[in-house]
């Protein structure tokens, strides 16, 4: 049988859904994900093979507008990062969030418009909506400002029409030898889900009382001779306050948050693993693009 193979590129602005999207479909958390805008700072690839067929997705930042508190050098890269993931792909996944149609929507829509290979809107969350009613008249309204290859109501959360826009992205994909072997789900590394585990749980726990000047850097990760993972992260802000923030009263929120890490880096490795959290502050290395490129925020 002839076999296919091809880069998909999931778009949008940030918190509708790109990352939940990308999990259900691979069956297995590759990205992280939050209530949070702006969980997802990299790209990040998960890799589904289905007998000839090979998808390639490729999980974006959300594209956001810059703003007077989003105009750093870590929201340039991030912004950088989503528009990279649209250079030589086979198709994209645009994600827009139930019957609302936000400005920055409209910058991913602008984004779009150089963008040859074919587009397919999914409309994420129509499990939310309260009147149902009200998305036949919505997907005709959205589907007038693109010719859109196709146009799909979703739920990546709970799975409703995932696997119909599977086969939908499908039929855009060439021809072609796999790129990748068919049980390898992403490129990245072990170390890379580690940080990444570790800043989630940051941010599902702290919310809003920890600005997005926070990331985490694994300094150590190894397997002794019985097996177990030793893991030390270091989770790295920029003022005071934020480190007392992170650590807690009598170190409770770091216990926390590194409990759950723990459990969570368990499953995803398959191992017993030994996890240290360490704060440290590190003024201005959000805007810093030296900084941030010795922290692995680089588009190459």
């Amino acid at each position: 049988m002839t076999q296919s193979c091809g880069f998909v590129a999931i778009v949008g602005r940030p918190n509708v859904g790109k990352s939940t999207l990308m999990n259900r479909i691979l069956g297995q958390k590759v990205s992280i994900t939050s209530r949070r805008p702006q969980t997802t700072r990299h790209q990040v690839m998960g890799i589904k093979t289905d007998e000839e067929t090979q998808f390639i997705y490729v999980d974006t930042p959300g594209m956001h507008i810059m703003s007077k508190d989003r105009n750093k050098a870590i929201n340039r890269f991030m912004n950088q990062a989503a528009t990279q993931a649209l250079r030589d792909i086979d198709c994209v996944v645009f994600i827009i969030d139930r019957t609302r149609w936000a400005p920055e929507d409209q910058v991913v829509l602008d984004k779009l418009e150089h963008v040859s290979a074919p587009v397919i809107l999914a409309v994420n969350k129509v499990d939310w909506l309260e009147d149902k009613a009200s998305l036949l008249p919505w997907l005709d309204e959205v589907g007038a400002k693109r010719d859109f290859a196709a146009i799909l109501p979703i739920s990546a959360k709970h799975g409703t029409n995932v696997p119909e826009l599977e086969a939908e992205v499908a039929k855009h994909l060439p021809e072609g030898i796999h790129h990748f072997p068919d049980d390898q789900i992403t490129d990245k590394s072990s170390r890379f889900l580690a940080a990444e585990l570790v800043r989630e749980k940051v941010m599902r726990q702290l919310g809003d009382e920890l600005p997005y000047q926070m990331t985490v850097e694994i300094e150590e990760f190894k397997t002794d001779q019985r097996g177990t993972l030793h893991i030390s992260a270091l989770m790295m802000v920029e003022r005071q306050g934020q480190k007392k923030i992170l650590i807690g009263e009598a170190g409770d929120r770091i216990k926390k948050i590194g409990r759950e890490a723990r459990l969570e880096m368990e499953r995803a490795f398959e191992s017993k693993v030994m996890l240290n959290l360490w704060v440290k502050v590190k003024r201005g290395w959000s805007d810093d693009e030296r900084a941030l490129k010795s922290l692995g925020y680089d588009l190459d």
